[in-house]
């Protein structure tokens, strides 16, 4: 068995997701946005898009790999 991708070359192949922004975001389109999808090859990842690109690839981190690299922001 391979091991799946860590990306995705469009983020519109991540279908049924909903993409979701901080609440700490404005409204000028200079954040990232998240979706964990469901279904699928990637359902349990959290895929990471830049909210300027949303066609453009996405990051596909474990859960685990997401909590690590947001509390170093938090140290």
């Amino acid at each position: 068995m391979s091991a799946l991708p860590r990306n995705v070359p469009s983020s519109t192949d991540l279908h049924d997701v909903r993409w979701l922004r901080s609440s700490y975001s404005t409204g000028a389109n200079n954040c990232v946005e998240t979706a964990r999808p469901c279904s699928g090859p990637w359902a349990g990842l959290l895929a990471v898009r830049d909210s300027k690109d949303p066609s453009g690839p996405a990051l596909l981190l474990s859960p685990e790999s997401w909590t690590d690299f947001t509390a170093a922001f938090r140290s």
